[in-house]
């Protein structure tokens, strides 16, 4: 087969490799479960891809996305479950129904209104699936997935919790509960168990999110570049270092501090 932009032949590919007869064996093996990994994988790539600005990787990464999205939607078919077409009349269908003020009748929405409004179509959404599978109402946080990052996760359960007024007004009591976590876990590391502690920290990060979230930071962004700022400065150290001829073992502390500091000065500057 050649290089083509049209999907069908993408799915026909995927086809090919599951093939039981004469696909590729790694790809028969594979099951939704199996793959899932990779799927989270695959999105992280895009994101980091986003964060570098790079639009050639990102091309490459949305490809490698959209193949997991073929290769699960493949697995279905071989059950008689769905098949793509089905996933593509899904999100279609539910992008025309949760947006009312660009294919209904309702228009001119402010954002805060569009967002209240997807917010209520979903609920609607919801209790119209579990009407149909003959369950109980769920709670209202049983919507956040256990299974995501956990940042993202706690960043989910505090929206979803303010939606419905548990929040503080400002962000005062917000910062005052991270101070307060950050007490607790000197506390709990002086008298308590490791339990204790995991608690604690586990608070701390949590209060941190809604700090970031009161600010209107995403965390998970946030976290992302605080991660490629150390990557930046210990390099330097490194690369400083090697200048010199010795390596990370060599130095003091107090030496890979100053070299630190160097760093940022020059990032500030």
């Amino acid at each position: 087969m050649e290089r083509s932009r049209d999907i069908t032949d993408l799915l026909s590919i995927m086809a090919a490799l599951r093939h039981p007869e004469t696909g590729c064996a790694w790809d028969v093996q594979q099951s939704f479960a199996s793959i899932a990994p990779y799927t989270v994988e695959e999105a992280y790539e895009v994101v980091d891809a986003i964060g570098r600005g790079d639009l050639e990787d990102l091309q490459d990464e949305l490809g490698d996305l959209l193949l997991q999205v073929v290769f699960h939607a493949r697995i279905a078919e071989e059950q008689g479950a769905f098949d793509f077409g089905h996933v593509v009349e899904a999100i279609t269908a539910k992008m025309i129904r949760r947006h009312p003020h660009v294919f209904g009748a309702v228009r001119e929405l402010s954002p805060e209104q569009v967002k209240g409004l997807w917010a209520n179509i979903k609920e609607g959404e919801k209790a119209a699936r579990q009407a149909r599978r003959g369950l109980e109402p769920s709670r209202h946080l049983d919507e956040v997935p256990r299974n995501h990052p956990a940042l993202t996760q706690a960043l989910k359960l505090q929206n979803r919790a303010a939606a419905v007024g548990f929040d503080w007004p400002d962000l005062a009591p917000v910062a005052a509960k991270v101070r307060e976590e950050i007490d607790e876990v000197v506390d709990a590391e002086a008298t308590g168990t490791r339990s204790e502690i995991e608690d604690e920290i586990g608070d701390l990060l949590f209060a941190v999110v809604n700090l970031a979230r009161h600010v209107d930071v995403d965390p998970e962004a946030a976290l992302r570049r605080g991660n490629d700022k150390f990557r930046r400065r210990f390099g330097h150290i490194e690369t400083s270092l090697a200048a010199q001829g010795r390596s990370l073992g060599e130095a003091t502390l107090a030496e890979m501090e100053d070299l630190w500091g160097d760093a940022k000065a020059g990032e500030k500057a």
